[in-house]
């Protein structure tokens, strides 16, 4: 038996599909019962509770081989944040699979992690990964670089409307993004692969790209002649800071888009990956 915790989001639903696909047994993990319900007619076993609650993840990972956390909480509104999922909750996790005898825990966490990362996001799940190694579980990190769907999203979801196409910052600085079926199909290899366990595995898209490409690039598939409107670096680094109290994961989200703006988040080519 599989456990996905995380298993209806943006990756989420990719990698049910391609386990189902390669004839796992599945449970998952939601809050939502009409996420649980749809699960289920799936074939997926669903349990419908929260991740923070201790008897909750107790049952969820009983009698479970591999856990899969694909969680995060990064764009989710008040009393949900990285500290509370990516890091606290996913301790809570690792914790209770130990109890269980889970042989595999299988984490996604985020390319660059580390204890220093600007992103609180990148810091907690670093937090986990510690937590995750040291547990004496065989262990899985995969990390990925932004995902495509997220910010293509984000930036182009005026455009179906006749709307701009909207670049957080100048826009130039060059990107790494992967598409979510790439990140599913890395998981579903630590699950079957035992030559991936015990490792950390980045995983990278093909090209590093601008906000500013991204964002022609979405123009042009909806055959669109709309601008291009850019909310610039002080305005974002404004509301990250104005917005926390009111709105934290909105703040959240313009963080991020001032360090894509502003650091290193290009590669070159796949990165390495080991032990």
């Amino acid at each position: 038996m599989i456990l996905i915790v995380g298993g209806t989001g943006t990756l989420g639903g990719p990698l049910v599909n391609k386990l189902i696909a390669r004839g796992a047994t599945l449970r998952a993990l939601t809050r939502d019962s009409n996420h649980a319900a749809a699960l289920r007619a799936t074939g997926v076993e669903a349990v419908v509770g929260d991740i923070r609650d201790a008897a909750t993840v107790t049952a969820a990972v009983a009698g479970c081989d591999t856990v899969i956390s694909a969680i995060h909480g990064f764009a989710s509104g008040r009393g949900i944040s990285p500290a509370a999922i990516d890091r606290d909750a996913n301790v809570s996790l690792v914790r209770a699979a130990l109890d269980a005898d889970v042989d595999h825990m299988i984490l996604v966490s985020a390319y660059g992690a580390s204890a220093s990362h600007p992103m609180s996001l990148h810091r907690m799940k670093f937090a986990a990964e510690q937590a995750l190694r040291g547990s004496g579980l065989h262990w899985t990190i995969i990390r990925p670089t932004a995902f495509l769907e997220t910010w293509t999203q984000l930036i182009g979801a005026k455009l179906p409307s006749g709307g701009a196409a909207r670049v957080f910052g100048r826009g130039d600085n060059p990107i790494n993004f992967v598409g979510v079926t790439e990140v599913a199909s890395a998981v579903v290899r630590a699950v079957f692969d035992e030559e991936w366990r015990d490792r950390t595995v980045d995983i990278v898209g093909a090209d590093d790209i601008t906000f500013n490409e991204l964002a022609a690039r979405l123009t042009a598939a909806t055959e669109s002649s709309a601008r291009t409107d850019h909310v610039p670096l002080f305005a974002l680094r404004a509301l990250s800071i104005l917005a926390r109290p009111v709105a934290p994961a909105f703040a959240r989200m313009a963080q991020a888009a001032v360090v894509m703006d502003t650091s290193n988040v290009a590669t070159k080519g796949p990165a390495p990956s080991g032990k």
